[in-house]
């Protein structure tokens, strides 16, 4: 991108120490307060839908969320001349302040740093620039590298902030040395990472999924099933989730694009990854590639090495985490990772990751301490922009939250339907709250215990509560599951989208505006050919090989090559 010189240094430095700060000051405690005028009713959807509209006019994601909270915090106040003014101050007081001292988000902060502190010295210390040079002799092509990024985004299965923020650090050069376009980095990255952990049988997100399935169905005496299996029975059924890793793959080996994609694409091999005119280039100015040491030795395995390191240590940690809170010595793999605490687990494995990364970079004299440290705060500051982003995300959220935004998409979108139809529903419902707030695991927590009671009474009232039946209510939990994952990767407000932009340095809305058609198109055929077809008694393995066939089909008569000069 086309970078904006400005004095970073102090502000960098005290946006830092803002965050360390308040990570250690208490929540304050937001009223969720029935009373509040607009609550649960369509007032409650102006803060995410003004957000979501500014970002896209503007392609300037902070004025945008920021209006939308102060929009929230104003309806909050009462919709008066002195609420406007109490909900600006209390915009940044209350709600981004709460947002700031959460603690799981507060290791989120943390971890990211951590992250991208640990790829500042691998850059620095020639470890990454020696990964490009081995894996370009491989991915020696533009699809190569693509394949590449796409294999490691389904390596990388069990958390989908690591899934993000380690491929998107790590193949950046990579992508960048293919002209491949950061657009096209972020998209796979996005769509490797919450898909691949809300299927995977072993990953941070199954406590969370089990443990809300669970308590559903411990409230339906007539329901027997033990969660974690019926988790299981739900995954053929999650149509999305397969069918954009399916359309990763397709894309990333034909090298075939279209849409706002192609023309980011064929930018991207006209003029590299330096020019992006007329776009928000704050993120990308911060995350711009850290030259390698001149003359010192450029080794792979002082890069390998403390990503390992970092995954072995995350994997092991949720491990150790589990082992210690499910207490049974009898515990199977699935109930110790499903205990686990992810979130501590994330800041171990950075920790030690990048521990790593500093002793070997000292141990072979390529840096000095001071150089470390220089490169590690180098490398930390890239993240310093997104992580503002991504605060203020989680601050709308919570005035979503108080304005009671969910339960008036589920009142006003919850009618009656045929029952073969229901999937459906559900699966447009949980998209369209993922995407109003943000949020795929909001929108599971909200939706999953209203719909599998729903679900079964639905089917119970006529008659389909038997073996032969249990397609529906399969496919019902998996509309959650799913429908969650696409509103989130369609949402400019998405904690995940803008991970994917910042680790991939892309303009955050420049990846929502050339993800959105790819997401949209996945997101339709697994309705036409997957969860209707299936309501209505289609096997579920049809309805994939159905999809998988029609987005080949789409992709290879509308997608054009990035390679070949448009007319």
């Amino acid at each position: 991108m086309k970078n904006k010189k400005r004095p970073r240094s102090t502000t960098t430095a005290l946006t830092t120490l803002l965050i360390l700060i308040a990570l250690f000051v208490s929540t304050p405690v937001l009223a969720q307060d029935a009373s509040i005028p607009g609550a649960a009713t369509w007032i409650s959807i102006l803060p995410p839908l003004v957000a979501i509209l500014l970002a896209l006019a503007l392609r300037q994601v902070i004025p945008a969320l920021f209006a939308g909270i102060w929009l929230g915090a104003w309806l909050i106040n009462g919709f008066t001349l002195t609420g406007l003014w109490f909900g600006l101050l209390d915009s940044f007081q209350v709600h981004i302040l709460t947002a700031f001292a959460d603690p799981d988000r507060g290791a989120i902060i943390l971890f990211s740093l951590m992250i991208g502190g640990t790829v500042g010295i691998i850059s620095r210390n020639g470890g990454m620039q020696g990964i490009v040079n081995r894996i370009v002799g491989w991915a020696d092509t533009a699809r190569r590298a693509c394949l590449a990024t796409a294999g490691m985004g389904i390596a990388i299965f069990f958390d989908d902030y690591a899934n993000t923020l380690v491929v998107g650090n790590t193949m950046r050069p990579v992508t960048d040395s293919m002209n491949v376009s950061r657009a096209k980095l972020a998209y796979i990255v996005d769509s490797t990472a919450a898909p691949v952990a809300c299927l995977a049988l072993v990953t941070t997100w199954i406590g969370y999924e089990v443990g809300l399935i669970g308590e559903s169905i411990a409230r339906l005496p007539d329901l027997h099933a033990e969660p974690y299996l019926l988790f299981i029975s739900t995954i053929p059924y999650s149509f999305y989730p397969l069918l954009a890793i399916a359309f990763v793959f397709m894309v990333a080996s034909s090298g075939k694009d279209f849409g706002p994609m192609l023309k980011a694409e064929r930018n991207a091999r006209e003029n590299g990854n330096e020019e992006f005119a007329g776009m928000d280039s704050t993120m990308a100015d911060d995350c711009e590639p850290i030259e390698a040491i001149e003359g010192k030795p450029q080794r792979a395995i002082n890069a390998a090495l403390p990503i390992l390191v970092l995954v072995v240590g995350v994997m092991a940690s949720l491990y150790i985490t589990g082992k210690a809170e499910f207490g049974s010595p009898d515990a199977s793999l699935k109930d110790i990772i499903g205990a686990a605490d992810s979130y501590k687990s994330l800041m171990w494995g950075s920790l030690l990751g990048m521990v790593t990364a500093a002793g070997l970079t000292m141990a072979q004299r390529i840096m000095t301490l001071e150089e470390v440290v220089n490169s590690w705060y180098q490398g930390m500051r890239a993240m310093i922009y997104a992580i503002i982003i991504l605060v203020l995300a989680w601050a709308l959220g919570g005035i979503t939250d108080t304005l009671q935004t969910a339960k008036f998409l589920v009142s006003i979108l919850g009618g009656s339907l045929p029952v073969e139809l229901l999937p459906v529903l559900i699966f447009v419902l949980a998209a369209g709250t993922a995407f109003a707030t943000g949020s795929s695991w909001g929108a599971m927590g909200i939706l999953v215990p209203l719909v599998i009671p729903l679900s079964w009474a639905v089917m119970q009232a006529n008659g389909m509560s038997g073996p032969a039946e249990m397609h529906l209510l399969y496919s019902s939990i998996a509309a959650v599951l799913s429908g969650s994952v696409w509103g989130d990767h369609c949402s400019p407000i998405s904690d995940t989208t803008i991970l994917s932009s910042m680790a991939s340095g892309c303009d955050h809305i420049e990846h929502v505006r050339t993800q959105m058609p790819y997401a949209l198109l996945v997101g339709f055929v697994a309705i036409a050919t997957g969860l209707i077809p299936v309501g209505y008694g289609m096997p579920w393995w049809l309805g994939l090989v159905l999809g998988t066939g029609l987005l080949y089909l789409i992709l290879h008569l509308r997608g054009e090559s990035a390679d070949v000069p448009s007319n």
